[in-house]
């Protein structure tokens, strides 16, 4: 198994370093226009192989697609990070031109490979690459639900002051501060559901604490945040690289699921070894529903903006 990374900035070398603790794959290149950056970065991580226990060989390369040929799965990182007052959807006319010639540069030397877009606006790069590579829409996945379901979780165990090993949660949706819909109706501690242990109240806290999760963090770090999201990428690659049909909210191109076409955004689906298994199908609530229908309009109208 052979993980590529393109950017290696915090958020990609978390997700190496990730992958590599988990120790499924045999080799992760990590790739990066900084002249020696990403074989820094290898270096400094593979001297963490002895002290942490794993095998994975990872190795750097400065603009060198063609040391990435024959990856099974590559993660695109890559694109200016947002800075605090920042919307996601601000980041798009950089991002989507880097985006655009990494996964092209990604498929020319693995075209079977599936590719995990974590680069923001999340939702409308997904698209892109749809639309400006050959993959099979299976094979491209946008990151972004499994990063806030992440932090669904965190708020809802802060909230009944629980581990968080008891919760359960989910976020679909778009990728953005306005964009997530969060799943209170399904949300549950050890199958019982939380809004039997908090008020309405708190829980509606809990929802707009976990949209605004990386705007919280980027104002508080001065740039985006790094370990959760490099732990949600590795997350999905085990799930695709053992095969463990494991579900996520990722954001997938939909042809007619929950009544939406044309666009990607975050819905539950089954991770395997063919990338997006399924698209799982969940009931919500009437406000979900409309919650979701508001999010793919914010979703389409900053797809408009791409240059396809």
């Amino acid at each position: 198994m052979k993980v590529t990374v393109v950017g290696a900035g915090a958020v990609g070398a978390s997700c190496a370093e990730y992958i590599a603790i988990k120790n499924f794959a045999s080799e992760v290149v990590i790739l990066d226009i900084k002249e020696g950056y990403a074989e820094g970065k290898a270096m400094d991580l593979m001297q963490c192989a002895s002290l942490n226990g794993f095998d994975t060989k990872i190795v750097g390369s400065t603009n060198d697609y063609s040391k990435t040929a024959g990856s099974d799965i590559c993660v695109i990182t890559s694109g200016i990070p947002r800075k605090p007052g920042m919307t996601r959807e601000e980041l798009i006319g950089i991002n989507a031109g880097i985006v655009k010639t990494v996964s092209a540069s990604l498929v020319e030397h693995s075209p079977n490979t599936i590719i995990i877009v974590v680069s923001n606006p999340m939702d409308t790069m997904t698209y892109l690459v749809h639309k400006t590579t050959d993959l099979p829409k299976h094979k491209i996945i946008g990151m972004g639900g499994a990063l806030d379901s992440a932090r669904f979780k965190y708020r809802l165990a802060e909230a009944m002051d629980a581990p968080i090993s008891d919760i359960d949660g989910m976020v679909i949706g778009g990728h953005s501060d306005k964009g997530m819909v969060p799943l209170t109706s399904h949300a549950t501690r050890n199958s019982i559901k939380v809004s039997e242990f908090i008020s309405e109240e708190r829980l509606d806290q809990v929802k707009e604490d976990t949209k605004v999760g990386g705007a919280t963090l980027t104002k508080l770090l001065g740039t985006s945040a790094w370990y959760a999201p490099g732990a949600a990428v590795s997350a999905l690659v085990q799930a695709i690289a053992c095969d463990q049909k494991k579900m996520f909210p990722c954001s997938a191109l939909l042809e007619g699921e929950y009544g939406l076409r044309d666009l990607c955004i975050g819905v539950p689906v089954l991770l395997g070894r063919n990338g997006i298994e399924k698209i799982v199908d969940v009931p919500l609530s009437d406000a979900e529903k409309a919650h979701l229908a508001e999010s793919a309009e914010g979703v389409k109208k900053t797809n408009g903006l791409l240059e396809i």
